[in-house]
């Protein structure tokens, strides 16, 4: 299950086959990824962050809008410079009924293909500028792991539950943190099955 997380008292929100359309396209993964981990944000900022003309992001933003993927920002901004942002609260792409149609199914891929892409683009990018451009104490913070065992997939629901309850409390705790020292964090977790030997042949 591919999952967007930011705790949230409300429950987890699965996206339907109209919000999956909505968002299957790979400069709207981009601007929901930058609002996801930077903010709210503008039509023009976005434009500035990744290369498009405001008409362009402003086109984006409204049809995001338009499934409640982002809102406006309410008490901030101007009648010409509008400022949007992604709702609080985790969201899943699985959502079994669009899997149901050949649409549902392609929307499905598009989006989590992009996610996985975006994030493995600023894995790439830190390592890439973290070599020479990070101060020592975030090369000290910083955890890129990968481990395998033998489970079961109850017992692979279960490590899910469990790592996701840490990762909660911290969003939970740190989300509205601000001061010197504090930058955007990206926390990640894959819990998945490996194919099995035969499969490899």
């Amino acid at each position: 299950m591919a999952t967007e997380s930011d705790v949230s008292p409300t429950p987890e929100r699965i996206l339907d086959a109209g919000a999956l359309r909505a968002l299957a396209h790979p400069l709207r993964v981009k601007m929901y990824n930058i609002l996801s981990q930077y903010g709210p944000q503008t039509a023009s900022s976005l434009a500035q962050q990744l290369g498009e003309s405001s008409g362009s992001t402003s086109y984006h933003l409204r049809a995001l809008a338009k499934h409640d993927l982002i809102v406006e920002c309410a008490n901030r901004g101007t009648g010409r410079e509008r400022w949007w942002e992604r709702p609080v609260g985790s969201v899943s792409f699985a959502n079994p009924d669009a899997m149901t149609t050949p649409a549902g199914r392609a929307a499905t891929q598009v989006v989590m293909g992009e996610f996985l892409r975006n994030r493995n683009e600023e894995l790439m990018a830190f390592v890439g500028r973290g070599i020479s451009a990070e101060p020592d104490e975030w090369h000290e913070a910083t955890l890129i792991s990968t481990s395998t065992t033998q489970l079961t997939a109850v017992q692979t629901r279960e490590l899910g539950r469990r790592l996701m309850a840490v990762i909660d409390e911290v969003v939970a705790e740190h989300r509205a943190q601000t001061g010197e020292g504090v930058r955007a964090v990206t926390i990640r977790s894959d819990v998945f099955p490996l194919p099995d030997r035969g499969d490899l042949q």
